[in-house]
């Protein structure tokens, strides 16, 4: 071999040494649920694996799949898996194979409804793989205005801007002792949309207190896992900001770095929110953009449990 071969030799096995290793990151995604428009898993995954792949700053592949797969072949080769559905409807159908996969380095972000389990699986298995969980009489789901901070000076906030959005943001969540707060908003009187069907002694103390809306974990293996409470509004994943910090989530809990301005991404047009909405017939209505409207509303009452006890059971009486 002479000198020019050995070094153009050289050349490719350092860049071949150097180049970045693809991660692979698949979305399961939950059935249609709650009315057109929210609870789009399909959509709202769809969604987030297009922006994932269309960038070139993080060598990434994201494969979107409806349900837990039959073939778990599927996820042997993933560097994380997300998550997003009704409570446990997927990850009911692969405990054991989620838990090997965590035990292997494999990271995993579960979204919205997602993060509530039962009491058990939760300490068994969400405690330790995300670092907490909505754990029932404990965690509320009320719909409130939030305006999130990136936690400052974690890559997960590069490239985060503002953040204001109305959603189900659950809050008061169980969490593990080492968890990572990576976006934080604060529950007041004056921002409450309105409460929801689950609310606790402990959410109503909760009030002007710090909640992670957005936490993360990195586990004693380095691997790392993360849960979100948003996602509740197809919309929001318009918004510039939050998309931007669930995105770089994403890309570190499938441990590879954030670049210094955050994931790439692009605006969302309204076409494009609209693709992969669930099927509901007539009653499907197209998405619109989020604007300042969706932002700005009366608030509703920041009740005891006993108050808001007593006006479901008034709902609930029949009409004479």
């Amino acid at each position: 071999m002479n000198k020019i071969s050995f070094l153009f030799l050289s050349l490719a096995l350092l860049c071949s040494a150097t180049a970045e290793k693809q991660a692979t990151i698949v979305f399961l995604h939950g059935g249609r649920s709650h009315a057109s428009g929210d609870h789009e898993f399909k959509a709202g995954s769809h969604l987030l694996a297009k922006h994932l792949n269309k960038q070139s700053a993080v060598a990434v592949n994201a494969i979107v799949h409806a349900g837990w797969p039959k073939d778990e072949s599927l996820i042997d080769s993933a560097d994380a898996v997300v998550i997003y559905a009704d409570g446990t409807s997927v990850i009911r159908s692969g405990w054991e194979k989620m838990d090997q996969l965590v035990g292997k380095g494999v990271g995993l972000v579960l979204m919205h409804y997602a993060v509530h389990p039962g009491i058990s699986e939760g300490e068994k298995y969400f405690t330790p793989w995300i670092g907490g969980y909505f754990k029932n009489g404990h965690s509320v789901n009320p719909f409130w205005r939030a305006k999130i901070q990136a936690l400052k000076g974690h890559e997960t906030a590069r490239g985060v801007g503002k953040i204001d959005a109305v959603d189900e943001f659950y809050f008061n969540i169980q969490y593990h002792k080492k968890m990572i707060p990576l976006g934080s908003a604060t529950p007041t009187e004056e921002n409450l949309h309105h409460i929801n069907n689950l609310w606790t002694q402990a959410g109503y103390e909760s009030k002007n207190k710090s909640q992670a809306l957005l936490w993360g974990i990195e586990r004693p293996d380095g691997s790392r896992g993360a849960g979100f409470t948003g996602g509740h509004h197809h919309r929001n994943w318009a918004l510039d900001g939050y998309r931007q910090l669930i995105l770089n989530t994403i890309v570190w809990a499938a441990g590879k770095k954030v670049p210094k301005g955050g994931v790439p991404t692009y605006a969302v047009t309204e076409d494009e929110l609209n693709e992969n909405l669930d099927d509901y017939g007539a009653k499907t209505r197209r998405v619109k953009l989020p604007t300042e409207a969706d932002v700005t509303f009366t608030p509703g009452k920041w009740m005891t449990p006993q108050e808001h006890a007593d006006m479901r059971a008034k709902r609930r009486r029949p009409k004479k």
